[in-house]
């Protein structure tokens, strides 16, 4: 089913769905539904409704559709919720001059973030225009290559480097988080390509990886921050995380606030609730294909 569409639906199914010519309206048959474990029971106080009609333990609705980028080796349009980023992965011979210098066997996953100028309401300067890379794109690229290399054996990959790149077509919070679930998608696609073409011999990836938002509003842990609860948080923190339960990143800082340590337990049991979540996701995408 290519270039199809997996989706959340009503936050806690996944089904898989074809697009309509139109782009972005799922229609046509739907596979059956993938059930996804909840993240607190319906009864619980932390289930009270937000803005946005969720519970603070629930997802943006989440969907890939692969193979946006025709000519990457491997890609994904992932939309969460009103957030869009492409994500691409490309192949290149070769490595590094440091490792080669230093003799580091194996190879490298480099990746590059843009939010492009209309992803935001008010316009977004291209860094070409300014002569620089901004400090929060140049943080946000290092995090999406900290979160793949984490899970990649390097030495697998041979001489070679696979170029990660992100672009923001809509911000609506958690740009950085979306481009990490997204990519590792992304990059299975490519491996997969690249073993069925005889470039790789065995899989090199270890295990999934995703990454998800989660933070304090109004003294309430939410999952899943969109831009109005972003900005109004007084705890902000991001979840990176792999299949096995283990964390590659905790990035959270208080907005002018302190936190408990009762607070942070909260907040990492609902991003690893949300983990799971997005996980069963990027696996119904990959089967997909």
């Amino acid at each position: 089913m290519a270039h199809g569409l997996v989706e959340l639906i009503t936050y806690r199914k996944i089904r898989v769905m074809q697009p309509d010519p139109l782009f972005g309206v799922a229609v046509g048959r739907a596979l059956p539904y993938i059930p996804v474990p909840m993240t607190a029971s319906s009864t619980s106080p932390v289930n009270s409704a937000r803005a946005d009609g969720r519970t603070a333990a629930q997802l943006r609705p989440v969907r890939f559709q692969n193979h946006i980028a025709p000519h990457a080796t491997g890609s994904t349009l992932i939309e969460w919720g009103n957030t869009r980023v492409i994500c691409g992965v490309m192949v290149e011979e070769g490595v590094p001059r440091w490792m080669k210098e230093q003799g580091v066997k194996g190879g490298w996953i480099t990746a590059e973030y843009s939010m492009l100028p209309y992803a935001t309401l008010q316009r977004k300067q291209r860094d070409i225009s300014k002569g620089k890379l901004d400090g929060r794109s140049q943080e946000i690229q290092r995090l999406i290559g900290r979160s793949l290399r984490a899970v990649i054996d390097l030495e697998k990959l041979g001489q070679r480097t696979l170029w990660v790149d992100c672009d923001v077509l809509q911000a609506d919070g958690g740009t950085r988080t979306a481009a990490i679930t997204g990519t590792y998608v992304a990059l299975s696609l490519a491996v997969r390509k690249l073993m069925a073409a005889g470039t790789l011999a065995v899989n090199p990836i270890n295990q999934a990886v995703a990454a998800v938002s989660v933070g304090m509003v109004q003294e309430r842990p939410l999952l899943d921050l969109c831009y109005v609860e972003d900005v109004a948080a007084a705890v902000d923190m991001n979840l990176v995380m792999t299949a096995s339960g283990e964390f590659v990143e905790l990035q959270g800082s208080g907005e002018e606030s302190t936190f408990s340590e009762t607070q942070l337990a909260a907040l990492i049991a609902l991003g690893k609730g949300g983990i799971q979540d997005l996980l069963a996701l990027q696996k119904a995408a990959i089967t997909q294909g």
